[in-house]
């Protein structure tokens, strides 16, 4: 994926993965609490991996 993709993915992740905690907590359940924890921290690595993307193209 390009850039841009891999940011917004790495958004979509995120957003979801924290719905799913809060849902996770709201309803007392633990798997899907930790299922939108890994979620977010996926996408916190595709942003990550966008702007190492840019940054390279940047060079």
């Amino acid at each position: 994926m390009g850039e841009f993709k891999d940011k917004l993915q790495g958004v979509a992740d995120k957003v979801a993965g924290s719905i799913k905690e809060s849902i996770g907590k709201a309803t007392d359940n633990a798997d899907l609490e930790a299922e939108g924890k890994v979620q977010q921290l996926k996408g916190k690595g595709e942003e990550i991996k966008g702007k190492v993307k840019g940054a390279l193209n940047d060079l």
